[in-house]
C-alpha cells in the first residue's frame, strides 16, 4: 500500500497580511471607480474606471499562489474577501458591495484553482489563463448583482450597430474587455516578480 502524500504546510495568516491588504485596497478601489464612467473618447456608456484597477487583484492573487501555494492563496482570497466587503460598504452601495463580493469570491477562487492546475507549464500560462477565466466570471456576477434591473443603468444602448443591450451589459462586455487586455499586460509585472518569488516558491500540490 503506498503511502499518501503528506499534507502541504499550513501557511500562517501572518505571512499573506501583504496580499490580503494589497487584494483589499483594490477591491476597495474597484467599487469607487466602478461607480464613475469614463467620460472620454464616447466611452461613457462603455466603461467605467473600476476596469482598469480591478485586475491587479488577480496580479496579486498568482503571485501568492506562486509563493505559497493554492492553500495560501485561497486563505489569502477568503481574508481579503472580508476586508474588502467590510471596507465596500462604506465607500459604495450595500448592493455593490455585495456584488463585488461574491464575484470577488467566485472569480479569486477559479483563479486560484486554474494556476493550481498549469502552475508546472510555461510560467506566463498559469496566470494568463487564471485570470482570463477568473475575470469571466467575476464580471458577469458582479455586472449582474450589482446593476441588473436597475433604472438608472437599464437605458438601452448600442453594443454593435444592430444590438442594443441595457447600458449596465454594455458596461460589463467592455469591462471584460479590459480584464482580457490587462491579463496580457499584466504579465510583465508577474515575470518580473517572479525573480522575487521564484526562490520561495512553495512547490504546493493542488488541495
Amino acid at each position: 500500500m503506498s503511502a499518501e502524500p503528506a499534507p502541504a504546510p499550513r501557511v500562517p495568516l501572518k505571512r499573506l497580511i501583504v496580499p490580503i491588504a494589497a487584494m483589499t485596497f483594490v477591491v476597495a478601489a474597484a467599487n469607487v471607480l466602478v461607480q464613475h464612467p469614463v467620460q472620454h473618447y464616447g466611452l461613457d456608456d462603455k466603461l467605467t474606471w473600476g476596469a482598469f484597477a480591478y485586475p491587479f487583484a488577480f496580479l496579486v492573487t498568482d503571485l501568492t499562489n506562486r509563493r505559497f501555494g493554492p492553500a495560501g492563496a485561497r486563505l489569502a482570497v477568503y481574508a481579503g474577501f472580508a476586508l474588502a466587503v467590510a471596507m465596500s460598504v462604506a465607500l459604495a452601495t450595500p448592493r455593490v458591495a455585495l456584488a463585488s463580493g461574491t464575484a470577488f469570491l467566485f472569480g479569486q477562487l477559479l483563479d486560484v484553482a486554474v494556476f493550481a492546475r498549469l502552475r508546472q507549464l510555461a510560467w506566463w500560462r498559469a496566470p494568463l489563463a487564471a485570470s482570463m477565466l477568473g475575470s469571466a466570471i467575476d464580471t458577469a456576477l458582479f455586472f449582474s448583482l450589482a446593476f441588473a434591473g436597475a433604472p438608472e443603468l437599464s437605458a438601452p444602448v448600442a453594443l454593435l450597430p444592430s444590438l442594443e443591450v441595457p447600458l449596465w451589459v454594455s458596461l460589463g462586455v467592455y469591462d471584460f474587455i479590459v480584464k482580457l487586455i490587462f491579463a496580457g499586460l499584466l504579465l510583465a509585472p508577474y515575470g518580473a516578480l517572479m525573480g522575487v518569488v521564484r526562490p520561495f516558491e512553495r512547490a504546493a500540490p493542488a488541495r
